[in-house]
């Protein structure tokens, strides 16, 4: 939904713009409806709407004076009003449009699309930005992971992992130092930890951490040769989406 207040002081104007917005937009929401810039204000910084429609001439004060106090703008703006004299100046508050009264649906209507266009823009916006950061955040908590035998608590670096291997209720884990741990839980489970860290499954009984794939070797059925010399089968169904991995290192 789109959050709208509508700011107009007269309220034949006010009245027939909802009706227009419940009839031709539905995807509007009307949070308020006020009747000068100062209740203007007070409805913005307490709804943080994504839209205002603003008259411009209004008896307590115009609608470029609400802009100039509200500080930060970050909603859009959509004038009404009656004269088309300000147009030039409407521009450079980067309004998003300039209906005149009458309005007319479609323009309306075209006005609304426009504000969805940069809402979502602005979304895009801030998650394409919150991209590094959550990979950074992401990296530092996933980088090590905790593991427990009989004996202790093992902190472990993923990256120190090459493969693990199922054991009936257990799984090997295969390090790059030639260790190798034996944990009481299964390889599905170990599988469900781990896939967040690049590692994948070809078999039933492995799985494998790809930083640490050798080559894919066509002979006998198709296997992963690890860089440790380890085969590694890949299952008939999992062949191609295990090629299509390789061919994307």
């Amino acid at each position: 939904m789109i959050k709208a207040i509508i700011i107009e002081d007269e309220k034949m104007s006010r009245e027939a713009l909802r009706r227009m917005l419940e009839k031709y937009c539905p995807e509007v929401e009307i949070m308020a409806e006020v009747d000068g810039y100062r209740k203007g204000l007070e409805e913005i910084r307490k709804r943080h709407p994504d839209v205002i429609f603003l008259d411009i001439q209004m008896p307590d004060g115009s609608g470029f004076r609400l802009l100039e106090e509200i500080g930060e703008i970050d909603f859009a703006i959509i004038f009404t009003t009656a004269f088309d004299q300000f147009a030039i100046k409407a521009i450079k508050y980067s309004a998003l449009d300039y209906l005149l009264k009458p309005i007319i649906p479609q323009e309306l209507v075209e006005a609304v699309q426009r504000v969805e266009k940069k809402k979502a823009e602005n979304v895009r916006k801030k998650n394409l930005e919150s991209i590094p950061e959550n990979q950074r955040l992401s990296e530092e908590r996933n980088q090590k992971i905790v593991l427990s035998t009989a004996e202790m608590i093992h902190v472990i670096s993923v990256d120190d992992i090459i493969r693990c291997e199922s054991d009936n209720y257990y799984t090997y884990f295969h390090f790059v130092d030639g260790r190798k741990l034996l944990i009481s839980k299964t390889l599905k489970e170990n599988e469900e930890l781990l896939s967040q860290h690049n590692f994948i499954r070809p078999h039933k009984s492995h799985l494998v951490n790809i930083k640490f794939i050798k080559s894919y070797i066509r002979q006998d059925g198709g296997y992963i040769l690890m860089n440790d010399g380890t085969k590694i089968p890949v299952s008939r169904r999992k062949k191609d989406k295990i090629m299509e991995i390789i061919f994307n290192l």
